[in-house]
C-alpha cells in the first residue's frame, strides 16, 4: 500500500506544494524554529561534555543515549494520550515547552554530569511527547498519495532551524568568546529565547486536526491490537534494526574531530555541513519516496550511513573527508527521517494514528540508545577505528534485514 506511486497525472510544483496542505506549512515552521533552538544546545554539547568536562566515550554514550532513547517509553504515553483525548496540538505543545524550559534546566546543572543527564532527560521527555503526535497531524493535514512530499517539506523546514542553529550558536560563542567560561551559558539562554518564540508559534497559528470519536473507544486493548497486523509487526523490527545500526549525530562528529583536529571553536560547523545536505535533500528525496517507493529510498538512506561509517574508518582525510562524510550524513537523514514517517502512517488507523506512530518511533529510540551505549564502549576499549568498523558492519546487515522484513508482499499482507 505504502508503496504505491502517483505521477500519473501532470502537476505544476506550486499545485504539488499547495495540495501538502498550510498545516504542513505550520508545523515546519514551529520544527524550524525549535530545532534553531535545540542545535544550538546538540551542536556544543558533544565538546562541552567530552572536552569541558572531560567525560569518557563510555560516559558520552550513556548521556548521548539519554538524549535520544532513555525517554523513548513516554512517546507511547505521547501518543495513545493524544489519541485518547484527540487533542493532538495539546500534548505536542506540552511537549516543545517543556523543552524549551529546559534549556535553562542547563544553566542550573552547572559542570554536575549527573544533572546535566537529568536535565537532558526532561528535555528528551518533551521530545518525546511531542514528536508522535505532531507527526501524525502531518499525515492527517495532507493527502496519503503525497505524505511522502508532505514529510519531505516538513523536514526541509525543520532543517533549515537544524542548519542555522549551530551557526547562532558559533556566532553567540565568538560574541562572548570561546574560552569564556560563561559562553555556554549565553548559548543555553539564547536558546531557551528562541525555543519559547516556536511555542507561540504553535499555539498561535497549527490548527489541530479533531478526528471524528471512533465507534469504538480508544483503549490500551485496541492500541495493543495494532501489534495484531503483521505489517506493523515487521516495520517495528525494522525500526528496531534500523535504530541499531546508528550510533548518532555527537559521535560521527567527535570521530571527525578525532581524525582531523579540529579546534573547538569550529566544531559546531560540522552539523552545519550535515543540515546544509538535509535541506537541499529532503523535499526531492520526499517527493521520490512518492513516485518510486518509500522502502528504496530508507534503504538508500541507510546505505549512505554505511558509507559515513567507512569513511570515517578509512584513509581518506582533510577536506573530502569533510565534505563527503557531512553530504552523506546528510542524505542519511533527508532520505530516513520524514519517509520512515511516511511508510507507516497508511498503515494505522486514523483513530490511533498517533499511538503507532509513537510505537514506530519507540522501538527506534530504544534501539538508538542501547546502540549509542554500546558504540561508546566500544570506542573506549577498542578503540574509534576498530568501532566505527563494526559499525559500518552492522548497518550494512541493517539494511539487507529491513530490505526482507519490509518486503511489499510480506507487509501487505
Amino acid at each position: 500500500m505504502y508503496l504505491a506511486t502517483i505521477g500519473r497525472r501532470e502537476h505544476s510544483s506550486k499545485g504539488k506544494l499547495s495540495a501538502v496542505g498550510a498545516n504542513v506549512f505550520a508545523l515546519g515552521a514551529v520544527s524550524l524554529v525549535t530545532d534553531v533552538s535545540s542545535e544550538m544546545v546538540t551542536a556544543v554539547l558533544p565538546v562541552y561534555l567530552v572536552l569541558g568536562l572531560h567525560l569518557s566515550p563510555a560516559a558520552y554514550g550513556l548521556v548521548d543515549g539519554l538524549y535520544t532513547g532513555a525517554t523513548a517509553l513516554l512517546r507511547i504515553v505521547g501518543g495513545y494520550v493524544a489519541d485518547r483525548v484527540r487533542r493532538r496540538k495539546v500534548v505536542a505543545g506540552t511537549g516543545y515547552a517543556l523543552s524549551a524550559v529546559m534549556k535553562l534546566g542547563l544553566l542550573a546543572a552547572g559542570s554536575s554530569a549527573a544533572a546535566i543527564g537529568a536535565v537532558i532527560t526532561l528535555d528528551r521527555t518533551g521530545k518525546g511527547l511531542r514528536t508522535a503526535p505532531r507527526d501524525a497531524l502531518i499525515t492527517l493535514s495532507a493527502p496519503e498519495p503525497l505524505l511522502g512530499r508532505a514529510f519531505g517539506v516538513h523536514r526541509a523546514m525543520d532543517s533549515m532551524g537544524a542548519f542555522a542553529g549551530p551557526l547562532v550558536a558559533l556566532a553567540v560563542l565568538a560574541a562572548v568568546g570561546a574560552a569564556n567560561p560563561e559562553a555556554f551559558d549565553a548559548v543555553f539562554v539564547v536558546s531557551f529565547c528562541v525555543a519559547a518564540i516556536g511555542v507561540l508559534l504553535l499555539v498561535l497559528f497549527v490548527r489541530d486536526h479533531r478526528t471524528p470519536r471512533p465507534a469504538s473507544p480508544v483503549s490500551p486493548r485496541a492500541a495493543a491490537a495494532l501489534l495484531r497486523g503483521s505489517g506493523v509487526r515487521r516495520l517495528l523490527v525494522a525500526a528496531c534494526v534500523l535504530g541499531l545500526a546508528t550510533v548518532g549525530d555527537g559521535f560521527v562528529y567527535l570521530l571527525l574531530q578525532h581524525k582531523e583536529d579540529i579546534a573547538t571553536g569550529w566544531f559546531p560547523l560540522l552539523a552545519v555541513g550535515t543540515n546544509l545536505s538535509y535541506l537541499l535533500l529532503a523535499a526531492p528525496l520526499g517527493a521520490l519516496a512518492d513516485r518510486v517507493g518509500r522502502l528504496p529510498v530508507v534503504l538508500g538512506g541507510y546505505g549512505a550511513l554505511a558509507l559515513v561509517y567507512l569513511l570515517l574508518a578509512g584513509p581518506v582525510s582533510g577536506w573530502p573527508l569533510f565534505v563527503l562524510s557531512l553530504a552523506l550524513y546528510g542524505a542519511f537523514y533527508a532520505a530516513t527521517d520524514g519517509v520512515l514517517m511516511a511508510l507507516a502512517g497508511p498503515l494505522l488507523p486514523e483513530s490511533l494514528r498517533t499511538t503507532g506512530i509513537s510505537l514506530v518511533q519507540t522501538a527506534q529510540a530504544l534501539a538508538y540508545f542501547a546502540s549509542s551505549v554500546l558504540f561508546g564502549l566500544a570506542w573506549q576499549f577498542w578503540g574509534p577505528g576498530l568501532a566505527i568498523g563494526v559499525a559500518a558492519g552492522g548497518a550494512v546487515v541493517a539494511i539487507a534485514v529491513t530490505f526482507v522484513v519490509l518486503s511489499p508482499r510480506k507487509v501487505a499482507a
